[in-house]
């Protein structure tokens, strides 16, 4: 596509910026960004977040593919982020459309838009951000003038519901395919979109939704002729991406306003409700020589005064303490703090969580998920009530005044006394932290609703209905009161739309489509949801949400998501649903395998070294 939309003039935007709270969100200028020139550069990519600045610079994917896609010599990536509500209304009245921060230009203007498809209260948001760069919102009716709208991020692991607005989803990780998705796009700009996407069918990983049509009464898809695949396998990397070094300081404080290294990805762990767990199988790591050089490198080139050791699982990594003790000696006297998120709840997390105390003892964070030890064999949660009371008592001994709980309300299998767990857990914690710290002591209790996800072992389970949700909430707020305590809780209404658009089939994209027309944005946000436009769509298009939330999903059903295979084996999650329904533990894959089909989808890629029922010795070269 050859394009000759020009730059918004500065002024023009400069104008706008009076009258709209933070706007240091729209001016650009980062410190590290990069200016590459748009007259000697093939291929023009915009990198797209569809919600505020705050979130989309905090979006560790996005800063990987924006110093991945600029490394190459062809080709130029810009960024985009969804303005704020108020912004949005400034740049409808000035008619100006959707811009990129480094260079101000339109987003129209560039060959691929890829969008951020990271969860799934983002669908209305994609269409918001189309809409105000002036790009057709389906993809029927758009054609090689166009961006090639592309799709990435969990979300893609079921894209049905948003499937008419993308030309092309990747499915995996997109590091892994990118650069082909490319090359084969650039092979045949010169056609009919038609054929752009009729070739980049022969790109393994890639789902390109025109090709499919839905068939049968469950929304499963299939192919609409035999040169199509009927089934699409993730694509994997194996070993995990170069981190950027050159990271982004954003202008505003933003959520994660830090130094990022990813020092493993997936997780051996098997939590049933987990789908980050699921899809990003099998585990990679980084050596731990890498993490302190990469960090090292990052602070130097940003000023950053921490860094944040990302993974699912960060006490997993088999050079987990040795790391930790190399950071630490080598930003010693430097004022540096270092992060480690998701610790399991175990003596070991409280070694490492001391380790990088230095002094400091803020908050502690455990998630329990459930309260009961039962309903926690259920989910597949090895951890007893009373090795967890064991490891608080040493939390509060080593200083820590601050315990923050997670739980999930709504599990499969739950019960009014798995609630009344959760509320005696809390209290026998507080009362550990008053006995060992004095009434400084503050427990927080946070509850969020549980969502049936694809590619879980619960894809098949109905979704807890409002009345037993809202009273168990009024139930902890009853019971989870008194100095110490502090209770969150999530509302219904951004559960009941997330778990809809979850497991939603193709139905749905007018469903969509009706619900942005009639006001929906943010969804994410309790400030910015609208549930009346979204009740409207509904009623407009004769959904059946009742079905489609609460109705048990039998095992051998087609799954709108069958022909998106993340290399974890249907069967597995099948027999895996049956364990949870009998309260079985499954142990850690570090430990055995359970032939959920990683090795036999990706052969090589695994580390550990034992016999996989179906397929033999699974070892890494």
């Amino acid at each position: 596509m050859t394009n000759t939309y020009h730059p918004i003039p500065w002024e023009t935007i400069e104008a706008l910026l009076h009258r709209v709270q933070k706007p240091g969100r729209y001016v650009g200028g980062e410190y590290n960004a990069i200016h590459k020139p748009w007259e000697t550069t093939d291929t023009h990519i915009c990198l797209a977040f569809p919600d505020i600045y705050e979130l989309g610079m905090s979006n560790f994917a996005l800063a990987i593919f924006y110093d991945l896609l600029n490394a190459q010599p062809d080709i130029l990536a810009e960024r985009t982020y969804l303005p704020a509500p108020d912004m949005i209304a400034q740049m409808r009245q000035a008619h100006l459309p959707l811009y990129t921060l480094e260079s101000y230009r339109p987003v129209a203007a560039f060959d691929i838009l890829a969008i951020s498809t990271a969860y799934e209260q983002l669908y209305t948001n994609v269409l918001e951000l189309l809409d105000l760069a002036g790009i057709p919102l389906r993809a029927a009716d758009r054609d090689a003038t166009h961006p090639l709208i592309v799709g990435g991020g969990h979300g893609t692991f079921n894209p049905e519901p948003v499937a008419d607005f993308f030309d092309v989803f990747v499915i995996g990780e997109a590091e892994a395919v990118f650069l082909e998705l490319i090359d084969t796009w650039r092979a045949h700009r010169h056609l009919p979109r038609e054929a752009q996407l009729r070739a980049l069918l022969d790109v393994p990983g890639l789902y390109v939704p025109r090709f499919y049509q839905p068939t049968g009464e469950f929304g499963a898809v299939t192919p609409t002729d035999p040169a199509t695949p009927a089934r699409i396998l993730k694509r994997l990397l194996p070993m995990l991406p170069p981190t950027p070094v050159r990271q982004l300081v954003p202008n505003v404080e933003v959520t994660h306003n830090r130094a990022v290294v990813e020092i493993q990805r997936g997780c051996t762990r098997g939590c049933r409700f987990c789908q980050a767990g699921a899809i990003t199988r099998p585990v990679r790591e980084r050596p731990a020589a890498e993490i302190v050089e990469s960090a090292s490198a990052i602070l130097d080139a940003t000023g950053y005064e921490e860094v944040a050791l990302l993974s699912l699982s960060s006490a997993d990594h088999s050079e987990i303490k040795p790391l930790l003790e190399a950071l630490l000696d080598r930003f010693k006297g430097r004022h540096v703090s270092i992060s480690l998120p998701s610790l399991r709840i175990e003596s070991f997390s409280v070694d490492l969580a001391d380790m990088l105390a230095q002094g400091r003892r803020s908050g502690f964070t455990f998630a329990p998920e459930a309260g009961s030890d039962a309903l926690r064999r259920r989910i597949n949660k090895d951890i007893a009530t009373e090795d967890l009371l064991a490891v608080a008592t040493e939390v509060f001994t080593r200083g820590w005044r601050t315990l923050k709980l997670y739980f999930m309300l709504g599990l499969p299998g739950e019960t009014d006394e798995d609630i009344e767990a959760i509320i005696d857990l809390a209290h026998r914690v507080r009362r550990l932290g008053l006995d060992i710290g004095g009434r400084k002591t503050e427990i927080h209790v946070s509850v969020s609703t549980f969502v049936p996800k694809p590619h879980t072992t619960f894809q098949w389970a109905p979704l807890a209905d409002r009345a037993t949700v809202e009273r168990r909430q009024a139930l902890l707020r009853e019971r989870l009161r008194g100095r110490g305590l502090r209770l969150s809780w999530n509302q219904y209404d951004g559960t009941r739309l997330e778990a809809l658009l979850a497991r939603g089939d193709r139905r749905l994209n007018v469903v969509v489509e009706a619900a942005w027309r009639n006001g929906a944005r943010f969804d994410a946000w309790d400030e910015w949801r609208s549930p009346e436009a979204w009740e409207r769509a509904f009623d407009e298009a004769g959904f059946d949400v009742d079905d489609a939330l609460y109705r048990p999903r039998a095992e051998d059903e087609p799954l709108p998501w069958d022909h998106l295979h993340s290399g974890v084996e249907k069967r597995f999650f099948q027999r895996d649903y049956r364990r949870s329904q009998a309260g079985e533990l499954l142990s850690d894959c570090r430990e055995s395998c359970h032939a959920c089909g990683i090795l036999v989808n990706y052969p090589g890629t695994w580390t550990a070294e034992w016999e996989c029922p179906e397929q033999g010795v699974g070892s890494k070269e």
